[in-house]
């Protein structure tokens, strides 16, 4: 045996090239915090070695495994696809702490496509029955799924390693004997390359184990392998990656009892290495990593179709069922026929009902629909979507392009006429490729579960699943995870990450880009040692999969068994989900459905519900009238707060201003709406009102055009226009979408040629203009929409308006029952009743409900009590339930009939607190009674339980009313603050009151409101006041506190920094709730002197306002005036107006060249929305003097400000306040007053209230 071994290493020695090796033990960064390799920079350092396999085996998972296959073989790398797996150390069943928290690794490697199934099986069963700490897998299962398996003893850790490790040599050599004796000549040993005694980075441990492999090696016939165990691509990774592993396990880096692997290198060792090492000692083990490589053939089929067969009712074919349903649904849909009775009649009596234009386009999907083989993929949707209409689940209308199908709106997929709107059908199938369909289903979230359980039931469950997704260190997190390992103080951790730019259109920007071109950054980076530190360790890790979860919408069905297709795991959620993401799954050609949740549909569903309970009305969200005059005057009043889409400042704003009228108007808004086509928005409106020429760059266009007043919106008006004008077919317009719209330049060096040609024969135009459109189009690609998606959801945004305009209180009972864990959102939507006319009640034992309640007749909204802390809904259900007999008399009485088992004493002291027993008693009192009022709770309801009661009713009245009752004695203290202290406590905010409303007076004539802490008046001394809302202390470098104190008056809300020295002074003081008064600067500027956009307070001084304070105050009837704008800020903004001003005036220049966006671009409008153009200009010398008659109508106040911060600019605003005794007082801002804002103020005021002078 000897001999023949020598004999082998010689000849293999004597040809060793690099080859021969190949590295078969490999982990990326889906070894979750534990690999840094990412896939593609470990094919590509492959490829340079001169390498021309490699395999990957990741911990417990086969995630990357398609990433992986596809990038080796676009670079010319026979791919390997293995997987370090854990075996348990008895069953995988098994979870005893005290025998099974042990679990070896082992390497599997896939030699063909039995074995990569047998993979899968191996890793799905490890996740779904194995997990215990870690997925495992047992003897058992790799006797029954080794077909097609090459395995490898693993790294010492895998269970030859662990015993001879420990030196029991003959246990090694039987574990060996068994894996032999299931693997046969598929059985290889590792001797990994960190135990050779020449390796840089020797461990005595490994060799010892190498020695112990070799000897088995020869006694038992088992051949051996040389692998790196790779964690990281290079030697100089090599730290970065003990910080990841840091991260993963929570420790310091300079922690010494920490996991650490910095002892031995585990990086991709270069072939040369390894045979410069080992061909004298073990030149065999080299050459057998080539023989596994050579042995190992895995060929995936990306690009398959894979749709499951739907099983129709009565046996006929797909396209027979599938067609008389689309018969069916399009005369219900346009011929007015009931659905039921169309279902009826046969499909040629269905046709002669449609017009010729409907037929057409009826054929030609069919047409597509046949020649892909889709015909089964439109019923499987079409069944769960009714499936799901009929359980009264709220669908959304469509969402992306399968809306241009006329056939998913004959079968009730989508809500949207195709016809009518002008959606194209080949935006959703290109007839000239075959590609995978994919419609979007928009679900209220509240249910989305029962559609994905209804397909489990319907396709069998081990075909249908959730899709897995990655959350990656995004730069900031990877920069607050490394200074935390490398125990950099937080306040320095958190300037460090705040530094990192934010994703541009949501895009992340790499580190490392972010170094070159963000000034602030690269100075920090080069004038900080310990910001450099930070930074190069980040951007290392940066990108890295620190988790699995579950993709938001994405769910997969399959043909047959999922496991065979994809390998699976358990997620985060308790649901099955696939271990591939999106890509991979829909590259496998599996059938993917996004199933998204949408809170907005709940909304919906809710707010039926209320208005089919309150006003006995059913409401069909698919027959509402798309010109509802009450809803086009929410629109253009710009109430939509809570509408879907269409509710922030600036929509709001555009939306006043456009006025809109017609559904058009707020399809084009919701795609407009977005930075880049922003720009665009104000020419819109103009032209909409006749204020802009209607142009079109020429007249071919104008088909296509017309309904965006002539200006180029959606991705299918440039498709349309090619076929029109350039006589494209439908095929080709949609390869013309993708070229532009991916910005494919091969694709669009291909396609330029032949638009232009058509442009020339077909549409009568000259090359020139042909030429001008295509460089428009390049620059539109930028931000195309998809008219599809914006109309679907132009069409939820008019639903959720409707209700709001006709049935306000259902609406914003539904909305806040849907955010009431968002207590900002809760106020906002608080505020916005107060402006509807709507009264919010506390909670009430006697009146309110699980969730939001209207109060019928009367404009009120009664608070959820499920919405107040520290009460379950099982709780609330309890009272409900209890309630059904009548409702409570008295706080006994509630004692008595709900039960203590399921409303305990923590409900109690909640509710009380929040005043749903207020009818009862005071707060004060029956909470001071609280344990005698539960302790009689509990007594009469145990004997109610033994049947003492039942006596007392048998005695008569007299001996009735001789059953027990209880005596409330008066609480000793009363503070009626504690009351809205309790309040915001339980629900987030104050209802009855607010805390304020007692210092008035003193915060008026003490202190300058928090509106006036702006950038205006930085450098300023102001004296501010409010009311205590967050305290956040931090320690300084040299070990001293400081706060930064959360402060909000009436008016708005700010934040106050506390350096050290006052911080000892006061620290104590500053509490939540504590209502104090503030002196010091005002600054808005960055470490580099600019002015910014935000002002904070640096407290010189702070004084704690107590009741006596107030008590002894004497109102002085004289307000503290506001601060003066310093002549630096007047200067600064002086120039940024006039620089403005230029801009605008070269940019109006060139605005309207033509009707189609083409137009020069020299002001970069993408990331930053563009303020309205003022129509002339304000000669700086001018005073907006806007009068308030009544200076306590709060929310005319708050809406003027609201107004006035959309409009900043240099014209002073001048308050003046009251009617008879008026004072005047100058606003801490400045605005632009141009014709649009003077117009709004004057609706909200009066003309005679609102004078430019």
């Amino acid at each position: 045996m000897a001999t023949k071994h020598t004999t082998a290493s010689a000849q293999a020695a004597a040809a060793l090239q690099p080859s021969d090796y190949v590295h078969l033990h490999n982990h990326t960064h889906h070894s979750l915090l534990d690999g840094l390799t990412k896939i593609p920079d470990m094919v590509a350092r492959v490829k340079e070695l001169g390498m021309e396999a490699c395999a990957i085996t990741d911990h417990g998972t086969m995630s990357g495994a398609i990433e992986f296959y596809k990038a080796a073989k676009n670079v010319g790398i026979k791919p390997i696809i293995g997987i370090e797996t854990y075996v348990a150390a008895r069953t995988r069943h098994d979870r005893d702490p005290a025998k099974d928290k042990a679990r070896y690794h082992l390497t599997l490697l896939a030699m063909n496509h039995k074995g990569y199934q047998n993979l899968m099986q191996l890793s799905t069963i490890a996740n779904l029955e194995g997990v215990y700490y870690k997925p495992r897998i047992d003897h058992e299962l790799l006797e029954q799924y080794n077909e097609g398996i090459i395995c490898m003893s693993g790294c010492i850790g895998g269970e030859l390693g662990e015993n001879l490790r420990n030196d029991d040599y003959d246990k090694a050599k039987e574990i060996a004997g068994w894996y032999k004796s299931v693997f046969g000549d598929r059985y290889y040993m590792e001797l990994q390359d960190h135990g050779h005694s020449e390796a840089r980075s020797h461990w005595p441990e490994q060799k010892k184990v190498n020695d112990y492999i070799e000897r088995i090696s020869e006694e038992l016939d088992i051949p051996c392998v040389v692998t790196s165990d790779g964690h990281y691509l290079n030697h100089e990774d090599q730290e970065a990656h003990e910080i990841l592993l840091c991260v993963g396990t929570g420790a310091y880096l300079s922690d010494e009892k920490r996991m650490s692997l910095k002892d031995f290198e585990l990086h991709l060792t270069t072939p040369e290495d390894i045979i410069s090492r080992w061909q004298t000692t073990n030149p065999q083990a080299i050459a057998n990593t080539k023989a596994i490589a050579d042995r190992c053939d895995v060929e995936i089929k990306l690009g398959d179709i894979l749709i499951p067969k739907f099983p129709t009712p009565n046996g006929e074919s797909e396209k027979e069922y599938l067609d008389h349903l689309v018969y069916s649904g399009m005369a219900a849909r346009y011929a007015g026929v009931k659905l039921e009775d169309a279902k009826k009649l046969p499909n040629d009596e269905l046709r002669a009902m449609l017009s010729d234009d409907q037929i057409e386009r009826l054929d030609m999907e069919f047409g597509v629909l046949d020649k892909m083989g889709y015909n089964g993929y439109f019923l499987i949707v079409q069944d769960f979507i009714n499936w799901g209409k009929s359980q009264g689940i709220i669908f959304g209308p469509g969402r992306g392009s399968a809306a241009g199908s006329i056939i998913a709106y004959a079968l009730n997929i989508t809500d949207l006429d195709p016809l009518h709107y002008d959606l194209l059908f080949e935006r959703f199938l290109n007839p000239d490729r075959i590609s995978m369909p994919d419609i979007d289903i928009d679900i209220q979230d509240t249910r989305r579960g029962e559609v994905i359980e209804y397909c489990a039931k319907k396709y069998g469950s081990e075909r249908v699943a959730n899709i897995c997704t990655f959350g990656t260190m995004a730069a900031r997190a990877s920069v607050r995870d490394v200074a935390r390992v490398l125990q950099v103080p937080y306040g320095e951790s958190d300037r460090l990450a705040k530094l990192i730019p934010p994703p541009v259109q949501g895009r992340h920007v790499p580190i490392k880009k972010s170094l070159e071109e963000d000034p602030d950054l690269k100075k920090e980076y080069e004038t900080n040692p310990t910001a450099k530190t930070v930074y190069d360790f980040a951007s290392q890790l940066e990108g890295t999969i620190r988790s699995h979860g579950v993709h938001a919408a994405g769910v997969v069905i399959a043909p047959d068994d999922l496991v065979k297709y994809v390998p699976l795991e358990m997620a985060q959620k308790g649901v099955v989900a696939t271990q591939y993401p999106m890509g991979p799954v829909e590259e496998l050609g599996l059938l993917k459905m996004d199933f998204l949740g949408l809170s907005n549909l709940s909304i919906i569903n809710n707010a039926l519900r209320i208005i089919r309970k309150v006003y006995k009305t059913d409401i069909d969200l698919s027959h509402l009238p798309l010109d509802d005059e009450e809803t086009y005057k929410l629109f253009q009043r710009g109430d939509t707060t809570g509408v879907f889409q269409l509710e922030s400042a600036g929509m709001k704003r555009y939306l006043r201003e456009l006025k809109p009228s017609v559904f058009e108007d707020i399809i084009a808004m919701v795609a407009l709406y977005r930075p880049g086509p922003m720009q665009f928005i104000d020419s819109f409106i103009k032209r909409k009102h006749g204020e802009e020429e209607i142009t079109y760059l020429h007249p071919g266009m104008e088909n296509s055009l017309k309904n965006t007043y002539g200006i180029l919106v959606y991705q299918e008006q440039f498709m349309q226009i090619s076929k029109e004008w350039c006589g494209f077919t439908g095929g080709q317009a949609d390869t013309l979408r993708k070229a532009v719209g991916k910005k494919k330049i091969d694709l669009m060096k291909k396609v330029k040629p032949e638009f232009v040609e058509g442009a020339v024969k077909v549409g009568g135009a000259t090359k020139e203009i042909a030429e001008q459109f295509w460089d428009a189009l390049e620059e539109f690609a930028n931000y195309c929409f998809n008219k599809s998606h914006a109309a679907c959801y132009g069409l939820i945004a008019y639903w959720t308006a409707y209700l709001k305009a006709h049935y306000p209180d259902a609406f914003m009972a539904a909305l806040m029952t849907s955010d009431q864990d968002d207590t900002e959102r809760l106020a906002i939507e608080m505020t916005e009743c107060k402006h509807m006319g709507i009264e919010v009640l506390n909670p009430d034992v006697n009146e309110s409900f699980v969730e939001f309640a209207v109060v019928p007749g009367e404009k009120k909204i009664r608070f959820g009590m499920a919405a107040v802390k520290g009460v379950g809904v099982g709780a609330v259900e309890e009272l409900l339930r209890a309630r059904e007999n009548g409702k409570f008399t008295s706080i006994e009485d509630f004692a008595k009939r709900v039960s203590t088992s399921k409303f305990n004493r923590k409900a109690w002291e909640s509710l009380i607190k929040c005043g749903a027993f207020d009818s009862f008693g005071d707060r004060h009192d029956l909470l001071f009674n609280l344990d005698t009022i539960t302790a009689f709770a509990q007594k009469v309801q145990k004997e109610a339980a033994s049947g003492q009661t039942d006596l007392f009713g048998m005695l008569g009245d007299d001996a009735a009313a001789a059953q027990p009752t209880m005596q409330l004695m008066p609480s000793p203290n009363k503070n009626d603050k504690e009351y809205l202290t309790w309040e915001r406590e339980l629900m987030g905010l104050y209802i009855s009151a607010h805390p304020l409303d007692a210092y008035a007076t003193y915060l008026l004539e003490q202190t300058q409101p928090l509106t006036q802490l702006v950038p205006e008046y930085d450098g300023r001394l102001m004296t501010i006041g409010g009311i205590i809302t967050t305290v956040r202390t931090i320690i300084t470098k040299s070990g001293s506190k400081m706060a930064f104190v959360g402060l909000e008056d009436k008016f708005g809300e700010g934040e106050v920094i506390v350096f050290p020295n006052l911080y000892e002074q006061v620290g104590a003081k500053l509490v939540q709730d504590a209502v104090i008064r503030v002196t010091g600067k005002n600054s808005a500027r960055d470490r580099d002197g600019n002015l910014g956009s935000e002002s904070k307070m640096i407290a010189d001084e702070i004084e704690l306002i107590s009741d006596d304070d107030l008590q002894k105050y004497q109102a002085t009837g004289r307000k503290m005036e506001a601060p003066k704008m310093s002549s630096k800020v007047k200067q600064e903004r002086r120039t940024a107006f006039r620089t403005q001003k230029t801009q605008r005036a070269g940019a109006t220049r060139t605005s309207t060249a033509s009707g189609t966006n083409v137009r020069s671009t020299s002001t970069d409008t993408t990331n930053t929305p563009p303020r309205p153009v003022a129509t002339h200009a304000v000669p700086e010398t001018e005073k907006l003097f806007l009068h308030i008659k009544n200076p306590s109508d709060h929310d005319k106040l708050v809406a003027l400000k609201s107004l006035c911060s959309e409009y900043a600019g240099v014209t002073d605003v001048v308050l003046v306040l009251g009617e008879a005794n008026k004072s005047a007082m100058r606003m801490p801002f400045r605005v632009e007053a141009g014709d649009q804002l003077m117009s709004q103020l004057r609706q909200v005021l009066g003309d005679e209230c609102v004078i430019l002078k």
